[in-house]
């Protein structure tokens, strides 16, 4: 035993080394391991010809599918052109000494002459040259220009005007004109993609994205006849007069108003209904100007003692040359009833008479202070022409 040890120790050394040279000869050289063939698999693990098939299907569809990507460009590519940036140009007088002051510098200018400009957006209703736009882009200036995406300018002639729906006509002379596919607002379904597309902040032409928040939006204050599409696209200043698109690239509102971003409120922009602005811009584009009704009452609203509107209007006074001022009514009136439906506020009460046909007879129910219950007939006639 102990021969067997000795003998160990006597070649161990010599074993090692071998070992060390062999792994050496094996690290330089790979290919002097020997491979020793796999196992055949058993007919369990063999895959069948119809699945070796459909596997390598798979793989190479898999492999040739690209992601899907969502894209509004051809929308856009489709809309933008008959978008156009429009520029004006108006004089103001502008007070430089407090009027209490100008008997005692008589020889200093009470007022100085101002240019102010502003921008805003419109869109190409047809191969004419109509453009609808936004009443108060225009509203009082001297000059409008209206520029195209592809870069040709123009002046733009004013054709008519519709302050109750805030809408204008204007018209341009130009050749190869694009022109606007227009759609049906009234097919609009809340959570619809729309998109924004405007000359925001002179930046030139620029388009959000966001989806119909609502339609039929009301009682705003923003003018006399609402229907407003509410949108979340973001709409900024200048993109008034500008289009919202479907994502097909089809009109379906003029943007119109944003509430104040002073208030912490963001998302929330309007536009005026394409259908609403297919009849406006066809009586403009005939008459010249649309046709409402008008009754020339001054109205304010009703409120309780906190404040909260309640139904009715109160008669605040009448317009001169109106025939409110020949219908027997008085100032301090209070009307509840229009034609057989009660008055919600004021603007019911003035979005309803503008609906009326000119020459018709409004029907009128009230409380007169001190009087009681009345009724009154209130002939309608044409809206004046607002200068």
């Amino acid at each position: 035993m102990q021969r067997l040890i000795r003998l160990a120790r006597i070649l161990s050394p010599w074993i090692a080394l071998g070992l060390a040279g062999a792994l050496i000869a094996i690290y330089l050289h790979p290919g002097l391991l020997v491979q020793f063939p796999a196992p055949a698999p058993t007919a369990r693990s063999v895959p069948s010809i119809a699945g070796l098939v459909n596997a390598a299907d798979a793989t190479d569809h898999r492999a040739d599918r690209a992601p899907a990507v969502a894209s509004y460009a051809d929308a856009i590519a489709r809309a933008a052109p008959a978008v156009v940036n429009i520029s004006t140009r108006k004089v103001v007088l502008e007070r430089q000494l407090p009027e209490q002051f100008a008997p005692w510098f008589p020889d200093w200018p009470e007022f100085r002459r101002r240019e102010e400009s502003s921008r805003g957006s419109g869109v190409i209703l047809d191969a004419d040259g109509h453009v609808a736009t936004n009443y108060h882009v225009i509203k009082g200036v001297e000059e409008i220009i209206v520029q195209l995406r592809d870069g040709r300018s123009t002046k733009a002639k004013l054709v008519g005007t519709d302050p109750d729906t805030d809408l204008a006509i204007l018209k341009i002379s130009l050749g190869n004109l694009p022109v606007m596919p227009l759609g049906r607002s009234d097919q609009l379904r809340v959570g619809d993609v729309v998109l924004a597309i405007g000359n925001s902040l002179g930046l030139g032409q620029t388009v959000t994205q966001g989806i119909c928040s609502a339609t039929g939006r009301s009682a705003l204050g923003l003018a006399m006849l609402e229907n407003f599409i509410q949108t979340d696209a973001a709409i900024n200043p200048g993109n008034s007069g500008g289009a919202l698109v479907t994502a097909a690239g089809e009109l379906v509102g003029i943007n119109t108003a944003i509430l104040s971003h002073e208030q912490g409120v963001e998302g929330i922009g309007f536009a005026i209904p394409v259908n609403l602005v297919r009849g406006v811009a066809q009586e403009i584009e005939t008459k010249g100007r649309v046709v409402r009704g008008w009754s020339g009452l001054g109205l304010n609203e009703l409120t309780d003692e906190a404040g909260t509107p309640i139904p009715g209007v109160q008669i605040a006074g009448f317009y001169r040359g109106s025939p409110a001022a020949e219908a027997g009514l008085r100032p301090g009136d209070v009307l509840t009833d229009l034609n057989g439906v009660a008055i919600s506020g004021r603007q019911d009460f003035y979005g309803r008479i503008a609906r009326m046909t000119p020459g018709a007879t409004a029907r009128l129910k009230g409380l007169r202070p001190g009087a009681g219950r009345f009724e009154a007939s209130l002939p309608i006639v044409a809206r004046p022409i607002e200068r």
